[in-house]
């Protein structure tokens, strides 16, 4: 063991003499004495310094519980944000609709077509068709949706009677009666539940005089042995029950009628009015079919005409119908659903509006139509 080693372990203060040769060695940097660092060995040495210490409040990392907590925080977001993806992902695939109708704008116009109020009763007939809406295909739960009708009047409420006065010779009265009649022949020929499933429309029939034989015998024919030639659906509203069930219990209506003078002793009651029948089959889907009718029926004077008293003659009609087979032999109107085959004859003639109420009717039966 060296001396010197004991003697400072000792605590031994050394001598002058150990003193002065300390202090030559460490002018000349001999020996054991330190060497002064030069200025760049302390930039050098400070600089590592502070890098290696971190400056106060500085945590180096959480702990390993904390690591855990973390971790374990940031699977379960991970993990909710896919099952959220996931169903999101699930609920496009099953029903593309949602976003489609966003994105297309579908979805905002439903909504403005659900806010927009009843529109206001026809007092003649209209200039022009109905504004185009934004195409939508009806469901159970809306089987008006996408359909100028949606703002129409529901079920009889449409057919309204205007004000009466004298005309050609007929009182005011007797205008009001002619009219109320003629209310009552359209809400019973294609309003009534019986003659829309396919019974023997007698409340129609009650109104029409049987001293006009042609007419009422023609269409008592039609009944019983309806032909495609000779069809009650020319001026009754009829579906085959075992086929075809209503969507709700609405019918939407618009339509107009007026008095008029006719020949001497005659009254006239023009009626045009469109009826829309959502119905379904088996459920599946919803088809909306269309039924316009202009029918004209007489009040007559009993001392200038054969007639019966209280009833009305009808003077002609003509109808059309959209979104059904054509020239069906049955008796009934079949609706034609898009998933359905297509059977019967195709339909003819040019493509119309079946909302349209600013033209007569040139056809009757039916043919291609622009909407539903």
């Amino acid at each position: 063991m060296n001396r010197n080693d004991d003697d400072q372990r000792a605590g031994r203060s050394p001598s002058d003499e150990e003193w002065a040769r300390f202090m030559e060695q460490a002018a000349t940097g001999a020996g054991n004495a330190p060497k002064e660092p030069s200025a760049r060995a302390r930039m050098v040495t400070e600089r590592l310094r502070h890098q290696q210490d971190p400056p106060p409040g500085w945590r180096t990392g959480p702990t390993s519980r904390e690591a855990r907590g973390r971790g374990g925080r940031g699977r379960r977001l991970k993990a909710a944000l896919a099952v959220v993806v996931i169903a999101g992902v699930a609920l496009i695939a099953v029903r593309p609709e949602l976003v489609i109708d966003r994105v297309t704008g579908r979805s905002q116009a439903r909504e403005d077509a659900k806010n927009a109020g009843p529109l206001a009763a026809e007092t003649g007939r209209p200039t022009a068709p109905p504004p185009e809406q934004y195409p939508d295909r009806p469901t159970l739960k809306e089987p008006f949706r996408g359909s100028p009708a949606l703002q129409w009047a529901d079920g009889a409420a449409g057919i309204e009677v205007p004000e009466a006065a004298a005309v050609g010779g007929m009182s005011k009265e007797q205008v009001a009666g002619a009219l109320e009649k003629t209310r009552q022949f359209l809400i019973a020929s294609n309003l009534d539940p019986a003659t829309l499933r396919g019974e023997r429309p007698a409340a129609a029939l009650a109104i029409l005089d049987p001293r006009q034989p042609q007419l009422v015998e023609r269409l008592e024919r039609s009944l019983a042995n309806p032909t495609a030639e000779n069809t009650p659906v020319t001026l009754f509203t009829r579906f085959d029950p075992a086929e075809i069930k209503p969507v709700g219990d609405v019918v939407k209506v618009r339509g107009s009628m007026r008095a008029e003078p006719g020949e001497r002793g005659e009254l006239l009651v023009v009626a045009d009015y469109t009826f829309v029948h959502p119905v379904t089959k088996g459920g599946a889907s919803v088809q909306r079919t269309i039924v316009r009718r202009q029918v004209t029926l007489a009040l007559l004077d009993p001392a200038r005409w054969e007639t019966t008293p209280g009833r009305l003659q009808a003077r002609k009609y003509f109808s059309e119908w959209s979104n059904v087979e054509c020239e069906a032999a049955d008796g009934f109107l079949h609706p034609d659903f898009p998933q359905d085959k297509p059977s019967g004859p195709a339909p003819t003639g040019p493509a119309t509006d079946p909302y349209d109420r600013s033209k007569d009717i040139l056809r009757e039966g039916c043919g291609t139509s622009t909407r539903s």
